[in-house]
């Protein structure tokens, strides 16, 4: 058995009292029932030694009271560490037991245990005296330890937090330094033997569940022992420990175990359950609650004993209950709902049976939109029933239901719940209605919004809205319109006239009462001066005069996005005695300005403006800065505006602008302030306070010099971005007035290109005329090549020569216009060539008015092919042979004997008329060369080198001869 600390310490006390007494009175006397075949174990594992013995000479029926003094040495005999007195009834032939828990490992030292007995019997008064003392019996464990240098006790050693320990080490040598260390921390100790030390650890605490870590080692050596000390958490005392029962068959016992030591795996812990009137005893299979069966004979009184218990500690608490009066019932059952009309229901529901002998008390809660708002307490056997009334139409309830023991009260059982709808009734109030009105084309335009009825007005699922429209100048013309739900607005089209206009609701089961709105056909922009209010956390507070005469209400209407081109236009219906109220919703936003107006209601339903209002729920600094547009740049100022920049976007009420000016001199004129930047630049700031005034001229600059400016907007909360200056350079003095007078110029220029350009045909025709294109004369489609067809433009080698007109004149000299007409030209008619002939011609220069070449200008000279003989077929004159060899042999002579000027060559096209009266003397049929071009070759020789043919046949070519003196013509 397992002595306690307490137990020891009080037989200690007590040995040391009787052992006087029993050694005075009996000392010398014998004792014949000595105890002995005195036997000792170990149990390592919890540090005990375990004694056996009997006692002899004793009968085998006969029973003696005797107490047993046991004394227990350490190291040696003559240091005796504990003395006890065991008291305990003996038999005949019994075998007695006793335990002792060493504080100290029993592997750290030798144990001697010795005893002695007497009798104390109230039947044996004269036997009264101690035996004599047994041998001493010697315990050294050290002796089975092994070979190894070093151990460490105890191992696996299990205590409660709080506790002491007592740690040992055992050396092999005797001349080894050896430390021993608590979690990393070295333990001072006390030397029992060369060979062994302790140390005592005081008031452990529980550090991890996996224990506290002990070592030794050899400090100049690789010898290290360690042992693990598992402390425990003290074992707590069970709380709350409660029995019920639900149906008079099973009692149900709960409690709360407490804390758990933290060592569940290596100190487990059981707890058993005792009644003390039946004697049974459970061992409960759960930590925190165990069930025990109610005794057939209905016994209605209980003790039970709750024993926490472990290997360290136990625990125990107590009950004594009633039976009847730890009655916890089960929840009700089968809840239902009958007779649900309009505002009323009968619920009903059913207990679980306890007897006729019990009766319920059940509890009734009613929740409307999640919070309770009826409450009732109901007797019940077996049925229960409650009538519910003062309900809602077409509303959703729920009803729970719970019961207790109405006699003598426990607890109460569980809720069971179940929901419940009433029946729909007609819309209970009329919607509320707002307008607004527009006159679009002549016709007015009113767009109707109402906002939905709430659950408690709607009284069931509204369907669709009935709108009537009658005009108040025809009373007899209705117009029905029909919306159906959810929508919430629709639109229309009215004349200027007067309309009443009634808005009713509808739901399966009727129609709600109608809003009644006049709409006259004023659009109501009544010019009303807007006032700036402010707002708060709490919203915008509002006031308004009071109107005299009848005003059945007012109306403040705004919108909760007033960016949002839908608006979501919302109003707020107050009574005539009214005149301010706050404003407040989720949709107010910081920066956004919210335009409010106030409307008054007459006794005929007219709504008329009252009041305009507008202001932020909480201002911001300027988001951003006007677009700014600089003009009338001149060398001392230039002109900026910002027409196109909207304050009523702002985030705050704009109060003014600021301008800020650069330069590089730094000067600030009247009229400004010096103002240092976010990033230290200096510059000159001018104010605007006038918030109207978008425009502003920047003066007092200097010519030639670089400025940079930015225009910002402020409010009371602060101003707009200082975003990039905008850059600009002043002119010099003069630069306008070289502007004046350049445009002007550049304008006349530009306007005579552009009548030069509308007239260059007319200027090319009079001053330089086109040079003939080949390609584009008429006369290559009236003669086609027989052999070529595709052949334009002639060889000189196939064509023959035509007409000269050789034009007398002398330079310096003019006709009179006395003078007489001039003599016609001559023709001279010039042979073919001949075909084999490929000799070079006779050079020819003359002077042409189109590629102005003189005839004295060597480089225009060319060699033409000349025919030396005509062929005879012909028959031309002698005269004309003649001319031919004249021109091969006296060309080049001729050229140089002409004096220059008296004489000119001048080109005739074939194209063109003859320019005398003797074109009727050119032969008219005359013989066409096969290999001739369509566009004939012209040449040119000078006068008098050959004179007229009176020949009236001729050949394809023609040389003419102008008198000395002729002119071009």
């Amino acid at each position: 058995m397992s002595i306690s600390h307490e137990f020891t310490c009080f037989s200690l006390h007590q040995s040391l009292f009787l052992l006087p007494a029993f050694s005075a009175k009996f000392l010398s006397e014998p004792l014949p029932w000595a105890p002995e075949s005195l036997k000792v174990s170990i149990n390592s594992t919890h540090q005990c030694l375990h004694l056996q013995w009997s006692v002899h000479n004793l009968a085998y029926h006969q029973e003696l009271k005797m107490v047993f003094q046991i004394e227990i040495s350490r190291i040696k005999t003559s240091n005796v560490i504990w003395v006890e007195n065991y008291s305990t009834t003996v038999k005949g032939n019994q075998l007695l037991h006793w335990s002792w828990e060493s504080q100290l490992p029993l592997e750290c030292a030798k144990h001697f245990i010795r005893m002695r007995s007497a009798v104390d019997d109230a039947t044996t008064p004269e036997q009264r005296f101690w035996s004599n003392w047994s041998s001493w019996e010697e315990v050294d464990v050290q002796n089975s330890l092994g070979h190894e240098p070093l151990f460490v006790f105890p191992k696996d050693k299990l205590v409660e937090e709080g506790s002491n320990v007592t740690i040992c080490y055992v050396s092999r040598s005797q001349q080894n330094n050896i430390s021993c260390y608590l979690e990393g921390v070295r333990m001072q100790g006390q030397q029992l033997d060369p060979n062994v030390s302790m140390f005592n650890l005081h008031n452990v605490a529980f550090i991890r569940e996996t224990g506290t870590n002990i070592y030794c080692k050899v400090d100049r050596g690789d010898d290290i022992k360690g042992i693990v000390l598992f402390v425990s958490k003290i074992l707590e005392e069970p709380k709350d420990f409660s029995c019920e029962t639900r149906d008079f068959q099973t009692l149900s016992c709960t409690w709360d175990p407490g804390r758990d030591t933290g060592l569940l795996k290596q100190l487990p812990q059981s707890y058993t359950l005792f009644e003390s009137f039946s004697g049974k005893k459970t061992l409960c299979k759960h930590k925190g609650w165990c069930n025990w069966q109610v005794a057939p004979e209905s016994q209605e009184m209980y003790n039970f004993t709750l024993t926490a218990e472990n290997y360290l500690r136990k625990r125990s608490v107590h009950i004594l209950f009633n039976l009847t009066h730890r009655v916890h019932p089960m929840a009700p059952f089968n809840v239902l709902f009958k007779d649900v009309s309009v505002t009323n229901a009968t619920m009903t529901w059913k207990v679980h049976s306890t007897g006729n002998y019990y009766t319920l008390l059940c509890q009734v809660e009613l929740y409307g939109e999640g919070k309770v708002i009826q409450k009732h307490n109901v007797s019940v056997k077996v049925n229960g029933e409650l009538v519910l009334s003062g309900l809602e139409p077409d509303t959703e309830y729920s009803a729970q239901v719970r019961c207790a023991n109405a006699n003598h009260f426990w607890k109460w059982s569980e809720w069971t719940r179940q929901n419940f709808t009433t029946v729909e009734a007609a819309p209970s109030e009329a919607p509320d209605v707002w307008r607004n009105v527009k006159s679009v084309q002549g016709y007015c335009v009113v767009t109707l919004f109402w906002k939905p009825l709430s659950r408690l007005q709607a009284n069931g699922e509204i369907l669709f809205y009935n709108i009537v429209v009658e005009d108040l100048d025809r009373p007899s013309g209705l117009q029905l319109l029909s919306v159906p739900a959810p929508a919430n607005r629709t639109e229309l089209t009215l004349d200027q006239r007067a309309y009443q206009i009634h808005v009713t609701a509808n739901n399966s089961v009727g129609t709600s009462p109608a809003s009644v709105l006049v709409v006259s056909g004023d659009p109501g922009d009544e010019e009303v001066e807007e006032e700036r209010v402010k707002g708060t956390e709490d919203g915008f507070s509002l006031s308004w005069k009071p109107q005299p005469g009848n005003i059945t209400g007012y109306i403040v209407e705004w919108c909760d996005r007033p960016r949002d081109p839908l608006c979501d236009l919302q109003w707020k219906h107050l009574g005539p005695n009214t005149t301010s109220t706050v404003i407040s919703s989720d949709a107010f936003r910081p920066g956004v300005r919210y335009n409010f107006r106030i409307y008054g209601i007459s006794t005929e339903m007219v709504p008329y403006l009252l009041e305009k209002k507008t202001g932020y729920s909480q201002e911001l600094a300027p988001s951003d800065n006007p677009r700014v547009v600089m003009s009338n740049l001149t060398s001392h100022s230039f002109t900026l505006s910002w027409k196109d920049y909207s304050t009523e976007s702002q985030p705050s009420f704009i109060r003014g602008y600021h301008v800020y000016l650069k330069s590089k001199a730094g000067q600030c004129h009247p009229g400004s302030e010096k103002a240092v930047l976010s990033d230290d630049s200096v510059c000159c700031k001018y104010k605007i306070d006038d918030p109207k005034q978008k425009m502003f001229v920047v003066g007092n600059l200097q010519p030639e010099s670089f400025y940079e400016f930015l225009v910002t907007p402020y409010s009371a909360v602060g101003e707009g971005p200082h975003g990039a200056f905008t850059k600009v350079t002043t002119p010099d003095e003069y630069s306008p007035m070289l502007i004046r007078i350049i445009l002007p110029m550049i304008f006349c220029i530009l306007l005579i290109m552009i009548l030069c350009y509308l007239k260059s045909q007319w200027m090319k025709e009079k001053c330089y005329p086109d040079i003939p294109d080949p390609y584009k004369s008429s006369v290559l489609s009236l003669i086609k090549s027989k052999e070529n067809p595709r052949l334009t433009i002639m060889n000189i080698k196939d064509c023959v020569p035509d007409t000269i007109e050789v034009v007398n004149k002398h330079e310096g000299t003019g006709k009179s216009p006395t003078e007489p007409e001039a003599a016609k030209p001559t023709y001279l008619y010039l042979l073919p060539a001949e075909e084999s002939y490929s000799g070079p011609g006779p050079c020819i220069c003359f002077e042409n008015f189109t590629y102005n070449q003189a005839a004295s200008d060597s480089a225009s000279c060319g060699h033409v092919p000349v025919p030396t003989k005509a062929p005879s077929q012909l028959g031309l004159l002698t005269s004309s042979e003649n001319l031919l060899t004249a021109l091969e042999k006296n060309c080049m002579n001729s050229l140089e004997e002409i004096p220059a000027g008296e004489s000119s060559l001048n080109y005739v096209s074939q194209v063109a008329s003859p320019v005398s009266g003797d074109k009727s003397s050119l032969p008219t049929n005359p013989p066409q060369p096969e290999l001739c071009s369509e566009y004939k070759m012209q040449m040119a020789i000078p006068l008098g080198l050959a004179a007229p043919s009176s020949s009236g046949s001729s050949s394809l070519s023609s040389i003419t001869l102008l008198d000395e003196g002729e002119h071009y013509h």
